[in-house]
């Protein structure tokens, strides 16, 4: 298959199903937003989900990406059920333990992330979240490895719709503080169930192989600091804002991230497509070219569409979400752009996962994180949540720019010069959209029309390519 074509294919078509289901959330933010009585409980409702993502990754410790590389060692159907079956195997029994431990200190976990004993029957809810969410990953991956598209994008539009539905019923019969864990423990039990009737065939107790286990830990357990690492990215700025600022605070920060995070429709899409691509490739000649220039044009695009959306935020966000959270309008762009630079650490970084090399990762990613955890307790003080917003995406930026010199230097990566640009393009207009942030909006619009400019000035020839290339298509239909 044509590279180009199995790369759109993925990204746009397999990357679909996750793509939606990040629409479901961003659309029915606004409905949750108005039905809580203020944003203590919005803030709640974050540090579980925070609590949540930091246990699952425990739970799997990067078995999930050992699996994934590989299933595509051997084409022997044995050999492929026998690594599924281990991966299970060895997740199930650490997600009971992580389970078990989340139980026993829950009035402590409570006391300490939430600010009271009395919300431990929350930290029960997000338990059971872990218990029958850990184990997704893995019991969806044979149909992800399929490339069973059509599948995964309707399970993944259906979960979401269930989680949201049993949210707001109990929102609207006063359950706040349970209503958006609960639904997120209803979506994992669903998902769990729906994937395991579909791939059962893929997994069993006697096809389990402790050497297998060994060989995907050898893969994964060096990743697993990279997952804890972004949990520390997504979820230290809302921990230090409800400690610094408190829990009010963090809800209206909550509600900024959740609405910047609507770029995570692009990276859905761009995962959904970009592992299977990947390992498809790997093996091609011009693999580092190629890896070099998907980063190059994603990362434009990435910096095109925040540019375009610092624009459009400010004016409506208050429209949406009410008064109370307007103040988290400034953040948006910000969080916008985290994770489409996570996104393009990921592109970047797979080439330490290709040769098996999965240490460099992390510790490029910790680097990183260190500016982060440092930057967040200096600028949430002096600038509120805007300090927690700018210390998460100055993270990234540091560990996509650490990882890529890295790669270079090892010969994996080869970035242009005319990447770096635009780069400095960006910088530049980000200092000027927040310099006349809520003063002049006439004069944001000329900065950010000139560095539209800018950019397509610089990719004009691939601009020529493409739309000479739809102009084909288009006169061949006529034809």
């Amino acid at each position: 298959m044509n590279r180009f074509k199995l790369f759109l294919e993925n990204f746009f078509i397999y990357g679909l199903s996750g793509v939606m289901g990040k629409m479901i959330p961003f659309f029915m933010l606004p409905v949750i937003a108005r039905l809580m009585p203020d944003s203590y409980y919005m803030g709640l409702s974050d540090l579980s989900s925070t609590i949540l993502s930091f246990a699952q990754a425990v739970a799997v410790m990067g078995m999930y990406d050992g699996m994934f590389r590989m299933f595509f060692d051997r084409e022997d159907t044995a050999f492929k059920k026998e690594i599924c079956s281990s991966a299970l195997g060895f997740t199930a029994v650490s997600s009971l333990v992580v389970f078990a431990v989340l139980l026993l200190s829950r009035k402590g976990i409570a006391a300490y992330v939430l600010g009271g004993k009395n919300l431990a029957g929350l930290v029960s809810v997000t338990a059971f979240a872990v218990l029958s969410g850990a184990t997704n990953s893995i019991v969806a991956a044979p149909t992800r490895m399929q490339n069973k598209r059509k599948v995964y994008f309707f399970t993944n539009l259906f979960t979401p719709l269930a989680s949201y539905t049993v949210a707001v019923i109990l929102l609207v019969r006063g359950e706040y503080v349970y209503a958006l864990p609960a639904g997120s423990l209803i979506a994992a039990a669903l998902t769990e169930m729906i994937f395991i009737c579909l791939n059962h065939k893929w997994f069993s107790l006697k096809a389990v192989r402790w050497a297998h286990v060994k060989s995907m830990l050898a893969i994964g357990l060096p990743l697993m600091p990279n997952f804890l690492i972004y949990w520390v990215f997504n979820s230290c700025d809302r921990l230090m804002v409800a400690r610094l600022l408190g829990m009010d605070a963090a809800g209206i920060y909550a509600v900024g991230a959740k609405f910047g995070h609507i770029s995570l429709l692009i990276y859905s899409a761009f995962a959904g497509g970009w592992q299977y691509f990947a390992f498809a490739t790997m093996r091609d000649r011009d693999q580092v070219e190629l890896t070099s220039r998907i980063f190059e044009y994603l990362g434009v695009l990435a910096m095109l569409s925040t540019i375009l959306l610092s624009l459009a935020c400010g004016s409506f966000f208050g429209l949406l979400y009410g008064e109370t959270y307007r103040p988290a309008a400034i953040t948006v762009p910000y969080l916008f752009m985290a994770p489409l630079a996570q996104m393009l650490f990921q592109i970047a970084a797979n080439q330490f996962l290709v040769i098996k090399k999965t240490w460099p990762s992390s510790l490029t990613l910790a680097c990183g994180a260190v500016v982060n955890v440092l930057l967040n307790a200096v600028l949430i003080p002096a600038i509120g949540i805007e300090g927690a917003a700018a210390a998460t995406l100055a993270g990234f930026a540091v560990s996509v720019f650490v990882c890529v010199a890295v790669l270079e230097k090892m010969g994996l990566f080869c970035l242009h010069p005319r990447c770096r640009v635009s780069i400095m393009l960006f910088l530049i207009y980000m200092a000027g959209w927040r310099a006349f942030s809520g003063r002049s909006l006439l004069v944001q619009f000329g900065l950010a029309l000139v560095a539209c400019l800018g950019y397509a000035w610089m990719y004009r020839r691939e601009l020529e390519r493409v739309f000479s290339m739809l102009y084909r298509k288009r006169l061949g239909k006529h034809k």
